[in-house]
């Protein structure tokens, strides 16, 4: 019997970014990003599908542009970064279409995990010029802040709400093929 070989893929964190939109005051958005993250992907087959990945990334890391805003997020109304330190994710990947996947699993934030599904466009896999071969994925979603514990709202005099509850995610990630 064949034993199927397992392909480790790392996150190369000078090419890839992991950023989040949201709404603000609801009239416009708000970009963030996280500065520090680590993962990985296994892989059976050169096409992904059935390949297993785990993220981590660091709270106090997040970065919107604006050092008020960013320690707000830091705090206890939202990500708790002294008390909770790291958001994880462990998921699989599964192919629908050519170059269009699936990405499922557990998404912890907080002390509270919620499975998510996320799209995923695989950009291609080629060796660069110092001889590693990379992978390019595009990775896109949404998640209900509130779900997880991010539950700081404010109202304006008027009636309106400060911080909308959707928070979309879009992940550049570069693998390189440990």
């Amino acid at each position: 019997m064949e034993t199927a070989t397992k392909t480790l893929w790392k996150i190369d964190p000078t090419h890839s970014e992991v950023q989040f939109k949201v709404k603000h005051l609801v009239i416009s958005t708000v970009t963030g990003q996280f500065n520090r993250f680590e993962g990985s992907l296994e892989a059976e087959s050169d096409d992904f599908d059935g390949a297993t990945a785990g993220f981590t990334l660091e709270t106090a890391s997040v970065d919107t542009n604006q050092s008020d805003r960013d320690n707000h997020l830091k705090s206890a109304d939202f990500f708790d970064a002294e008390k909770f330190p790291h958001i994880t994710f462990k998921g699989s990947l599964k192919k629908v279409a050519d170059n269009q996947y699936k990405l499922a699993g557990p998404l912890t934030i907080k002390d509270i995990t919620k499975e998510v599904e996320l799209d995923v466009e695989h950009g291609g896999t080629m060796v660069d010029g110092y001889g590693q071969t990379k992978a390019g994925f595009e990775i896109s979603g949404s998640i209900d802040r509130k779900e997880f514990g991010l539950t700081w709202s404010m109202v304006t005099e008027a009636g309106g709400v400060v911080v909308g509850d959707r928070v979309k995610l879009q992940l550049n990630i570069q693998l390189t093929q440990a």
